[in-house]
């Protein structure tokens, strides 16, 4: 499956962000590469491999959890789309 001008300019919109024409064909080439690169992977023969969820064994990688400063609420906020006083506006469910 190709991606095509159109799925470049979908997930730009979805990630708000503003592509000139020439960013919309090189991002349309670099992930067509990716796809070509990853779809290779089905090629091979895995019937012998057992399914991993990791490739390594990792135990327990997570740092203790421990009270730290937050970020300040002028921070948090700055890149809201929209915000409601000091909450992120979200779209009503339904």
């Amino acid at each position: 499956m190709a991606i095509t001008r159109d799925d470049v300019l979908h997930v730009a919109r979805l990630a708000r962000l503003a592509l000139r024409e020439d960013e919309i064909e090189r991002l349309q080439g670099q992930l067509n590469a990716i796809l070509d690169a990853v779809g290779k992977v089905s090629e091979l023969d895995l019937a012998d491999v057992p399914p991993t969820s990791h490739p390594l064994a990792l135990v327990n990688v997570f740092g203790p959890d421990e009270p730290a400063p937050s970020l300040p609420l002028e921070d948090a906020l700055a890149n809201a789309p929209e915000r409601e006083g000091d909450f992120f506006r979200v779209p009503a469910e339904g």
